[in-house]
């Protein structure tokens, strides 16, 4: 048997080899009915009976005697919970988990099949030892599997809400796992055919009309066991589509597409990738404990490992005492952001893992190639241009000035001066060196002012990139924002990418590139004279240093005429040669070059005569040739319209200007035919040959390359007080935790504490009375006024909260530094926000109102603007009402309520009005043709503006006609239209049958669970709740959910009673929920009035969540319900702090509503017309109106807080419009449009004027937007980069707040702190301001989705009591 396998992995690893770049379907292990496979069932949500095993396999560590397959792309040694318990949260999972693609996928109606089997067949084994041993060719070259477990995925799909009319997505995904394992140890190993992932996320069920599409989850989880310490533990390939992109382009075993894990440890998964030593790319990486709910912190040492968006397989260690993190610009490294492979080597500061700064510096620099494939490398070089110079008659040393070198580099001194020459392995001028055959980026701005025809165009450091794949002399370059027509003009200008090509062309035996000879710092100007038009023009390049990255910085200058090309041509340059002229300090070449311009079938050959000159600061004790010839064998240019980017790219050698001889040989080293493997170098040697040489800081393996750990084997030369780190052809020294290095960059120091000038007094902050300090990085401190101040922060002077009337009316404001204060007016007894009389409770409404006009509940006065009532000895309303001041009169009826047509103008006869009790005899029907304003707040029974038709009963008739738009439509009892029934104008009106008299109107029951069975389109799932009503209409007092066995009980409202949920299988003992009346009046259920202080609100779908706060820190024990809506979808919700309500969109009902959060409030429908998915929504407490986003309609639009003087903002350039925050005081508006084409933040005046885009660099899904009115910030959370970011309104000051979020929706900005909602955790995550730490998270219960979440204040934001 194992001669059979051994037979067969060498037939495997032969195949391995010739699988090529991409994993075809048939590199798959064998898999389907024909090789005896077992199919799952159909469907959504479906795992297998538990498949014994033969032989038990050892899997983090513990026996696993069976295994089990489910739909969502898992396997996992026990059965698996139901999938909103895991499909949608982030690792770690609750159950021990290998996941070759855990997403929500659907295989039913014949959406692809999933197979699984046992197999211990020789070939089959043979082939996954193969994998095995591409993967770890050191630890498992002689690992010989006796079993395997393959589980495939075939062409499934992911789940879908399918309306009636549309069509299942075709887009379907095929991938494989396998697990392999003896009596020992045991491996993974995940396949990704070509073109296998054609799609990377599933939308969650919950989501309805929001528009999210969460990221598939690659990786392995421990689970719960009985080992707490080993709880949560996991490891995470994949959860980002840029990510998830790389699985089927990439590997950690030498295939594109095949990953292979060691998973047999107890205390860590293992990638591949050079024998449990780190290659490029694939470091080792242990499990990580994910972020519990004491803790969420999601530091270097909590976050999962990840595949990177641009670089070759890649599964970064999060560890940070395992691989540092990848510096950022100005060498601070914002906490969580993974590292990418070859940025790891030179001294930066760093962030430590206490919040602090730790430091870093490379004590062996070194690097390597990856094929193809991009990788970074980094070098810091520290030097002043001004002051290197080869100088004779200073007689500098090596000995004074050894630092100008890099750090590749030796220096030699000279009788007049010396010169840094860079070591083996590594080529440029010496003072800045790169790593042969790696690849390198260039980064760099456009400037021009060109004369395109007859036109002019000027534009302004727009972008410039290049790529450069230096193993075969490769250079891409694209320039993005040139402005038509300057960028087609342009494509014939191939020198401007030529320049690349020449810097780092492939370099034949004896020949030097022009990085070789110039470095990083030069300037190159070109002049070009096109004909036959005679137009030239100038370009002026400059080269300005490597950056933190090695990245070369540049600076390019257009000025001229070029010829105009019209848009359907296209540029074709034929291969070309050019010669090139050296001396010390300058490099020239002048060449005549033709281009064809196509346009269908018509060729037109045009030319153009170019002249550059290279300046430089050169050695003069460097050999320069004379001449050397640049052979550019392939060379294209190219516009795209759509992202308005210009693209050239050449291949290019540099050689002798003697090689004119026809096909001369080259060295493989040369082409790229050497069979060397990275990080090998191919070293060339006489003729033909060639050898593979390992780079400093790796060892050969076969005729590849392995790292060297300096760290473990004691080849570090690491000081005291230092952690040694190794990372890929080298080790870092990084200081330990309160140290920094010394000046001589070796050895660490004791960190000595920084100045706080907040602290010490030295800041320009107002008195601390006025305003408070806030520390700043880099010791300048924030100034920021106290709430009851206004200004800058260095002058706050105070605001007068009274002008703005807070008080109650019968109340007195007085007015303080920084406050104010309320006191009730003699005979009143109250806090001053609510003062009550003696008799107050007494009053009638007509005499409340005599008292206190201004305390009239917001909306349409009943009686008249400003009018103050006449009651009778009664005290009710008398019939007659007239306006003291205008002249008006008018009939009321008992509420006081005008009765329409009755107004009377001044001067003239009032009307003569009757008793208004009779009023409240008359039917709905008949009340809503006399008052049809008078209508409550809903959805308007028989069409909006319509006056109904009433019969000789008063009773609606059954057919109803609009007066004036002609529709018609059939009616209920109740008024309401039957849905099906409305007719178009001119047509024939539909047959409505008469409704039977004794007809009643439907329950709170029948309507929720009517709407709820319309949304599930009449057939729910087993696992969706519907709510079970009594014949009469009243809930059945025991309800349960679908078949998952969980019942409860509920009152007559169809609430949930505390402390009746039971478990499946025993029924609680329930109570009729129609209750005798209770023997003192209660408070209405619908509102749970919360307490005073500062709290957040959230909204949980069906609910509105209440979360105290205690300073910043959630007061999760005191969470609870506010707010129950049956058959709602809660996603938008802010908070008018003048009026204390609540104001809320509903995707599920199509609605905006609000609430006051007054003891007993009833939640009321203001837009209950017009929208489809309305989402974002922002109050202004100041103007009195609201904003709102709707994603259906690509609509902003505004309205009174009541609903009225409605009108669309914005109904052009959008396409996913979601987040809105508005900043009352400047009167702007803020919003986000996640269009995944073209995401933006955008901005305008409250009242729709100067529109423009703030933000549409760098940003996903920007899912979450507010404005901070004490910091004046704008700031949103974006759950397709993971950032949370911030910006002055203007878009200026943009910095990063966080890296690392999970998925964010809604974000609310309070004090110092950020709260956000997220929908990974499906909670509340609070987040630091200043330091960016994630300090608290507050889970609710009841697992779901939450969407929007606002901050409620005891105040208005500049008062406070």
């Amino acid at each position: 048997m194992r001669l059979a396998v051994a037979v067969a992995v060498a037939v495997a690893a032969a195949a391995v080899v010739a699988v090529g770049t991409a994993l075809p379907r048939r590199g798959l292990l064998p898999h389907g009915p024909a090789r005896g496979d077992a199919r799952l069932r159909p469907g959504d949500d479906e795992s297998s009976p538990g498949l014994p095993l033969r032989r038990a396999l050892r899997l983090y560590g513990r026996a696993a005697r069976r295994l089990y397959v489910g739909t969502n792309g898992v396997i996992s040694t026990q059965d698996f919970p139901r999938e909103t318990q895991y499909v949608d949260d982030d690792f770690p999972t609750d159950f021990p988990v290998i996941a070759p693609f855990l997403a929500d996928l659907d295989t039913s109606g014949d959406r692809g099949n999933i197979y699984y089997r046992q197999d211990d067949s020789p070939a089959v084994l043979g082939q996954a030892a193969g994998y095995i041993q591409a993967g770890f060719p050191r630890t498992a070259g002689s690992f010989v599997p006796t079993n395997a477990f393959i589980a495939t995925w075939e062409d499934v799909g992911a789940y879908q809400e399918l309306s009636q009319d549309a069509e299942p997505s075709k887009k379907l995904n095929t991938f494989q796992a396998v697990i392999a394992y003896d009596d020992e140890d045991t491996y993974a190993i995940f396949l990704y055919p070509v073109d296998g992932l054609q799609f990377l996320g599933t939308r969650p069920k919950e989501s309805y009309n929001v528009q999210l599409e969460l990221p598939a989850r690659v990786g392995f989880s421990w689970g719960d066991g009985d080992d707490p310490k080993r709880d949560g533990l996991f490891h995470s390939l994949a959860s980002s589509e840029q990510a998830l992109r790389q699985l089927e382009r990439e590997s950690n075993a030498g295939v594109p597409g095949v990953w292979v894990f060691h998973v047999g440890s107890m205390e860590h998964v293992e990638p591949g990738g050079g024998g449990g030593l780190p290659v490029p790319g694939v470091p080792q990486s242990p499990l990580h404990r994910g972020p519990g709910t004491a803790d969420y912190t999601r530091r270097a040492d909590h976050a999962s490992t990840e595949l990177p968006a641009h670089h070759g397989s890649e599964a970064t260690s999060s560890r940070s005492h395992h691989r540092p993190h990848a510096p950022a610009p100005l060498g601070i490294v914002p906490k969580g952001l993974p590292a990418s492979p070859g940025q790891e080597r030179s001294r930066r500061l760093y962030p430590d893992r206490d919040g602090g700064a730790w430091q870093s510096y490379s004590a062996n620099p070194s690097s390597y190639s990856s094929g193809h494939h991009g990788v970074g490398v980094e070098e810091e070089v520290h030097f002043n241009p001004d002051v290197f110079t080869y100088s004779a008659a200073s007689k500098e040393t090596c000995a004074r000035h050894h630092g100008t070198c890099s750090p590749h580099a030796f220096c030699t001194d000279y009788a007049t001066g010396f010169c840094c020459h860079c070591r083996a392995t590594y080529y440029g001028n010496g003072r800045q060196c790169l790593p042969e055959g790696a690849v390198h980026r260039l980064n760099g701005k456009v400037s021009g002012s060109l004369t395109v025809g007859r036109a002019s165009v000027r534009f302004q450091d727009v972008d410039l990139h290049a790529y450069i794949v230096g193993s075969d002399g490769r250079a891409y370059t694209a320039i993005s924002g040139v402005p038509q027509p300057a960028a087609r003009a342009l494509l014939p200008l191939l020198p401007i990418g030529g320049l690349f090509a020449w810097l780092f062309a492939l370099e034949e035996p004896g020949s030097e590139n022009g990085f070789s000879i110039t470095g990083a710092e030069f300037t190159q100007s070109l002049e070009v004279t096109f004909y036959p038009g005679e137009e030239k023009v100038h370009v002026t390049q400059t080269a300005e240093g490597l950056g933190p990255d090695n990245y070369l910085s540049l600076k390019t200058h257009i000025q001229g005429e070029v010829p105009f090309l019209p848009e359907n041509v296209t540029v074709h340059i034929a291969p070309y040669k050019e010669l090139y002229h050296y001396s010390s300090s300058a490099v020239m070449s002048s060449a005549h070059r033709e281009y064809v311009l196509a346009a269908g079938t018509a060729n037109q050959t045009l030319s153009y005569r170019l002249h550059q000159n290279i300046s430089f600061a050169g050695c003069p004790h460097a050999r320069l040739p004379a001449r050397q010839r640049l052979s550019v064998a392939r060379a294209f240019a190219l516009y795209d319209g759509q992202e308005h980017v210009l693209r050239y790219a050449l291949a290019a050698r540099v050689g002798s200007p003697s090689d004119d001889a026809q096909n001369p040989s080259v060295n493989p080293c040369h082409d790229g035919t050497h069979a060397c493997e990275a990080p090998a170098r191919c070293q060339p040697g006489a003729g033909m040959e060639y050898t593979c040489e390992c780079a400093a800081g790796y060892r050969r393996d076969g005729r590849g390359c392995r790292d060297v750990d300096e760290c473990t084997e004691g080849l570090s030369q690491c000081s005291p007080f230092t952690l040694c780190l190794n990372v890929p052809g080298s080790y870092r020294c990084e200081c330990r935790s309160g140290y920094r290095p010394a000046e001589d960059g070796q050895a660490c120091v004791p960190l000595a504490p920084a100045p706080n000038p907040c602290e010490d007094g030295r800041n320009p902050c107002a008195p601390g009375d006025r305003a408070r300090c806030l520390p700043r990085g880099g010791g300048r401190p924030a100034c920021e006024c106290l709430p009851g101040y206004s200004g800058d922060g260095i002058h706050c002077s105070d605001v007068d909260e009274c002008a703005e009337n807070p008080c109650h009316p019968a109340a007195t404001c007085y007015n303080t530094p920084g406050s104010f204060s309320c006191r009730c007016q003699p005979g009143y007894e109250g806090d001053g926000f609510q003062c009550t009389h003696g008799g107050t409770q007494r009053l009638t409404p007509c005499q409340h109102q005599q008292l206190y006009p201004r305390a009239v509940p917001p909306g349409p006065s009943p009686v008249g603007d400003g009018h103050v009532p006449q009651c009778d000895e009664e005290g009710r309303y008398r019939p007659l009402q007239c306006h003291g001041s205008t002249g008006y009169c008018w009939c009321v009826d008992a509420a006081g309520q005008e009765i329409a047509g009755t107004r009377t103008a001044p001067g003239t006869t009032p009307p003569r009005c009757g008793n208004p009790e009779a009023i409240q005899q008359l039917t709905p029907c008949e009340h809503e043709r006399l008052y049809p304003w008078a209508v409550p707040p809903g959805p308007s029974p028989v069409g909006e503006g319509h006056v109904p038709q009433c019969d000789e009963e008063g009773r609606y008739r059954p057919l109803q006609c609009h007066g004036s738009t002609g529709h018609c439509w059939c009616v209920d009892a109740s008024g309401q239209e039957i849905a099906g029934t409305r007719t178009a104008p001119g047509s024939t009106p539909p047959r409505c049958e008469n409704p039977a008299p004794t007809e009643r109107p439907q329950t709170m029951c029948e309507r929720w669970r009517q709407s709820l069975l319309e949304h599930y389109g009449g057939s729910p799932r087993r696992d969706q709740y519907v709510p079970q009503c009594e014949p009469g209409g009243e809930f059945t007092p025991l309800q349960c959910h679908g078949d998952s066995g969980y019942c409860w009980c509920v009152d007559e409202s169809g609430r949930e009673i505390q402390g009746t949920r039971s478990e499946p299988g025993t029924t609680p003992p329930c109570l009729p929920s129609v209750a005798p009346p209770s023997v003192r009046p209660s408070p209405r259920p619908d509102v749970s009035p919360p307490a005073a202080g500062t709290f957040l609100l959230y909204a949980q779908g069906q609910q509105i969540g209440y979360l105290p706060l205690n300073g910043t820190r959630l007061q999760k024990e005191a969470a609870k319900t506010l707010l129950s809506l049956h058959g709602s979808i809660v996603v938008g919700i802010d908070y008018d702090c003048r009026e204390k309500t609540i104001y809320w969109t509903d995707v599920a009902g199509r609605t905006i509503s609000r609430a006051s959060l007054e003891p007993g409030a009833e939640p009321e429908t203001i837009i209950n017309s017009g929208l489809i998915s309305p989402e974002g929504l922002a109050v202004d407490h100041l103007r009195r109106s609201m904003f709102w986003t709707d994603s259906g309609l690509d609509k902003i639009e505004t309205a009174r807080l009541d609903g009225s003087e409605r009108r669309v903002l914005f109904d052009t350039e959008l396409v996913n419009p979601r987040a809105i925050a508005v900043d009352p005081v400047r009167g702007n508006l803020y919003w986000t449009d996640w269009n995944r084409e073209a995401p933006k933040i955008e901005t305008s005046t409250v009242n729709g004027a100067n529109r423009r885009v703030l933000v549409n660099k760098d940003i996903g899904l920007p899912n979450g937007l507010t404005f901070d009115p004490f910091s004046k910030l704008l700031c949103w959370a974006d759950a397709g980069t993971k950032h949370l970011e911030c910006t002055f309104p203007d878009g200026t000051g943009r910095r990063v707040v966080q890296n690392n979020l999970n998925y964010p929706f809604s974000i609310i900005s309070y004090a110092n702190h950020f709260y956000h909602t997220d929908w990974r955790r499906d909670g509340v995550i609070a987040i630091d301001k200043e330091t960016g730490s994630f300090t608290d998270e507050y889970l609710p219960e009841q697992r779901s989705h939450l969407y929007g979440i606002t901050a409620v204040y005891p105040y208005c934001p500049g008062a406070r009591k």
